[in-house]
């Protein structure tokens, strides 16, 4: 009984705490569950799920992205100053970013797979790296509409309705972040389940000798997954800034802990016990509702860092039991 009950509650744990949580905080707020604050909390975690999917990408190959938040910071003010400093058009505000996340994916990849630095280190190293470029590019200033600029005059160009629309708009009365989410997630599990190249991610990731001798180009699948931890990572940067109307410095330093706590919960969702995008999905939702419910019950901001540390101490708890016993 007692491994059966620890089976059940390893694979729909999560999901009975998200409806828990839910059904807590609809109890103690008659708006929580409207229209508007579920579209709210949706929106909210449009972008820590695509920054997540980029970290179960790099989770999948057995590695970890550390540089997704700094990545975020400057993606958020270089897509900004594109706009409000040089009035480039949209098109290119979009696709700079992308190449600055490419960029960045192939530098932790040259460091990790080339020079063979531990995963951890290296990208640790490259998000102080990017924190600095960033912040040196914008001389440690947010870039807004209007801004002074340090010779006295103000910034020719401002934020476009059309670019604005990427993050505040709506279509068919839902959020376009929140489409633009959902099209993402099931994009990705399509790939990560029924291509050929998903599966030679998940087999790279379990046995990375076994994946070689079986023809497996390995340190190309463990580069193409940093690659695409860059590009989501940049997604979310442009998001932010569509979303907030401006370009904050250290925008995604928040976001780092709260998109690797969606993807370890999501090990746990329906028993997946491995990175997937599903659980990343969900993991992400329980982090924004937990976070929209404290806001609602006017808890204090920086008591937030104290729920997003115990969710996930809680998530990796549940998983490392599961998968300790299951090994035993």
């Amino acid at each position: 009984m007692k491994g059966k009950w620890l089976d059940v509650s390893y694979k729909y744990g999560a999901l009975f705490i998200i409806a828990a949580v839910i059904a807590v905080f609809s109890i103690v707020n008659e708006n929580f569950l409207s229209y508007d604050n579920m579209a709210d909390i949706l929106r909210s975690i449009s972008i820590v799920t695509f920054i997540a999917i980029g970290v179960t990408f790099s989770q999948i190959v057995d590695g970890f992205d550390l540089s997704v938040g700094s990545t975020v910071s400057l993606t958020t003010v270089v897509t900004a100053t594109l706009m409000v400093w040089f009035q480039f058009p949209l098109i290119v505000v979009l696709i700079v970013p992308l190449l600055i996340g490419i960029v960045i994916g192939l530098l932790n990849a040259l460091l990790i797979v080339k020079v063979r630095i531990p995963d951890l280190l290296a990208t640790l190293a490259v998000m102080y790296i990017i924190g600095g470029v960033h912040k040196t590019y914008t001389q440690g200033f947010s870039i807004y509409n209007n801004m002074q600029m340090t010779d006295g005059t103000k910034a020719p160009g401002k934020f476009t309705e059309t670019f604005l629309w990427i993050g505040q708009g709506k279509l068919l009365g839902i959020p376009v972040p929140v489409v633009l989410m959902i099209i993402a997630v099931v994009l990705v599990h399509v790939f990560l389940t029924y291509t050929r190249w998903g599966r030679q991610m998940y087999v790279t990731g379990g046995n990375q000798e076994a994946a070689r001798l079986s023809g497996i180009a390995v340190n190309r699948v463990r580069t193409f997954a940093y690659v695409l931890s860059g590009i989501f990572a940049a997604i979310g940067g442009i998001l932010f800034a569509a979303r907030v109307g401006s370009g904050q410095i250290d925008a995604g330093a928040p976001l780092l802990m709260e998109s690797v706590a969606a993807v370890f919960v999501g090990f746990s969702v329906l028993g997946a016990g491995k990175p997937n995008v599903i659980g990343t999905f969900f993991g992400a939702v329980l982090i924004g509702v937990l976070l929209n419910g404290l806001t609602m019950l006017n808890l204090p901001y920086y008591a937030f860092d104290i729920i997003k540390g115990s969710v996930l101490v809680l998530a990796l708890a549940i998983t490392f039991i599961h998968l300790t016993r299951r090994r035993a």
